[in-house]
Order: C-alpha cells, then sequence, then structure tokens
C-alpha cells in the first residue's frame, strides 16, 4: 500500500509583524504519488482544519494519487511544521504566503499543468484566499476548488465553540485516551469505526516528555481566535465574499447536514454568486466532514476528475 513521503519548503518571514519571524519557517508536507510519473504535472493540494495536521487526507489522498501528485501540508504550527516564535501570525494572511511558496517550490520542482485544491474549515478559507486574491503571484491558477464545509461566512456560535477547547495544553496516557478526547469535540465527524478513528487520531499526538503525549499543535495557534471579535469577524465575512465573488475556478462546496460553521443559507449563495458552486450536502455529518467514506470521497472524486 502507497504512503506519503515528507517533506518541507521554506516559508517567508513575518518580519512586518513581528521581527521574531524575520528568518522564516519551514513548512511540513506530505506527498502521495502512484501515478508511476514523479513529476506528474497535475498536483492536488489538501489542507486540513485549524487544529488538525495534513495526514487528516491519508484515505483520500491515497484514493487520489492515482490521478495526481497529492499535496498535504502540515499548516505552520501543526504537525511536523514550525511552531511560531509570535503566536498573532497564526492568521490566514501567513498561511496564504505558505501555500503561495509551497506552490512555487513544487512548481520549480516539477512543472505543474494543472492545480486543485481541497480545502476543509480553515483549509478552505486559504484555498478561498489563493484561489480569489488576483494579486497573489501564482505560476498556475487553481483549477478546480472544493471547499469542505466552508464559505465566506462563518457562524460566530461555531467559533465560540472551537474557542472553548483550541489550545488547552492536554495530556494523555495513551493514544486511545488521546482519540477518546478528540471524539468527543469532534462529534461533527460524523460515524468512523474505532479502526479509522485511531487512524485520524495517531498523527494528533506526539511525545511530551515521562512517557506521556500531548496533541500535535503549538497552543499558541488559539491566541488569534481569542482576540477576535464578533464585529472583527463580521468585517472579514465582506471582504471574503469579494473573494469568493471573484473565483474563477471550478468549484464544489461540501456541507455536513448538522454543520454548526457553515449554514444553509451560506451554502445557498454560494450556488447563486462568483463561481456558483455545486453543492453536495452529506446526511448524519456536521462540522466538517472527513472524506474518509467512501460516499464523500468518490463525490469529490468525480469532481476533480471532471465525470460530473
Amino acid at each position: 500500500m502507497i504512503e506519503p513521503t515528507l517533506n518541507y519548503v521554506p516559508c517567508p518571514g513575518l518580519a512586518a509583524t513581528s521581527p521574531a519571524e524575520s528568518n522564516g519557517h519551514r513548512m511540513a508536507y506530505w506527498e502521495w504519488n502512484d501515478t508511476g510519473n514523479p513529476a506528474h504535472p497535475h498536483v492536488l493540494i489538501c489542507v486540513h482544519g485549524l487544529s488538525r495536521q495534513g495526514r487528516d487526507f491519508d484515505v483520500f489522498a491515497r484514493r487520489m494519487s492515482r490521478h495526481t501528485r497529492v499535496i498535504c501540508p502540515d499548516v505552520v504550527g501543526r504537525g511536523m511544521s514550525d511552531w511560531l516564535a509570535d503566536p498573532q501570525g497564526y492568521q490566514i494572511p501567513t498561511y496564504v504566503g505558505d501555500m503561495v511558496a509551497l506552490i512555487h517550490h513544487l512548481h520549480a520542482e516539477h512543472p505543474i499543468t494543472r492545480l486543485d485544491w481541497v480545502g476543509t474549515s480553515m483549509g478552505g478559507l486559504i484555498g478561498l484566499v489563493v484561489s480569489g486574491a488576483k494579486e497573489l503571484s501564482l505560476p498556475v491558477p487553481v483549477h478546480s476548488l472544493v471547499l469542505n464545509d466552508v464559505g465566506p461566512a462563518v457562524q460566530w456560535e461555531a467559533l465560540q465553540r472551537i474557542g472553548s477547547y483550541l489550545g488547552r495544553p492536554l495530556r494523555f496516557d495513551s493514544v486511545e485516551a488521546a482519540a477518546d478526547e478528540m471524539r468527543k469535540i469532534s462529534a461533527g465527524f460524523g460515524a468512523h469505526s474505532t479502526e479509522e478513528w485511531l487512524a485520524l487520531s495517531r498523527p494528533m499526538v506526539a511525545r511530551a516528555g515521562h512517557g506521556r503525549l500531548r496533541l500535535h499543535y503549538d497552543p499558541g495557534i488559539a491566541a488569534p481566535l481569542r482576540k477576535m471579535t464578533q464585529q472583527a469577524a463580521e468585517e472579514g465575512e465582506a471582504f471574503l465574499w469579494k473573494l469568493y465573488e471573484q473565483i474563477t475556478a471550478r468549484t464544489l462546496l461540501l456541507r455536513g447536514a448538522q454543520s454548526d460553521l457553515l449554514s444553509p443559507a451560506t451554502a445557498e449563495r454560494m450556488t447563486q454568486v462568483g463561481p456558483r458552486a455545486r453543492l453536495a450536502v452529506f446526511e448524519f455529518v456536521g462540522h466538517a466532514p472527513t472524506l474518509v467514506a467512501d460516499d464523500q470521497g468518490s463525490v469529490v472524486e468525480r469532481f476533480l476528475c471532471g465525470s460530473e
């Protein structure tokens, strides 16, 4: 069975925001390729949610690796990537800059002729900006965009829910104990077998000393969210709608039927403006579908491979 390779890309410093970040940082990414061509010109970038990491996409990436090079970054502060000295850097502009650096890095290695994007929650917001901000200098534009349970308008109550657990300095005696805790706060992911849930949970922990485990992210990623106000969130929403309306990529929007982050009204509006996204709704799932279930993965695979 194919396994990913771990790679790193240097990312620009953030001196304008914090002198402590002027030397930059490294972002890790996992590459999947079962095409038989290490220089395959079709690249799919899959970007995870706020507190997650690139191995969330293992099942989906393995599925797609028959068609394309699949790149699953660990957004800075998560997984195998560096942590920032200044936690206020954990915001969308930093992440977008890192992804632009990644795309240029990949293109320099092997020229890209088609670039696709799948983003879950935060990863979708990053993809929205990368696809909609015309001033970004990309070697190729995003061709097909999949936004997984996220849009320009994010429900304030969902942000408050996420803020209630994000960044807590939890310690665990085993992977199983960590998986149990994460399952409590991730009920929206929907039904998964014990084996599937452990597979999603193992990359989420790291050694913390004295034989214990910690969550595999910098608790500082919570700092910007704690400072956010409802007014700031609403102002950001107007900007994101403007970017969304500038997207020219063919777009698929996924929504968990019980999602508390992406409202039905926002999803409906996204089908009517800008790229006029196709909408797929998954029953018995909230925020956010993991693309582990075959019905979820097959919808995205058919979209990206052009069969629907």
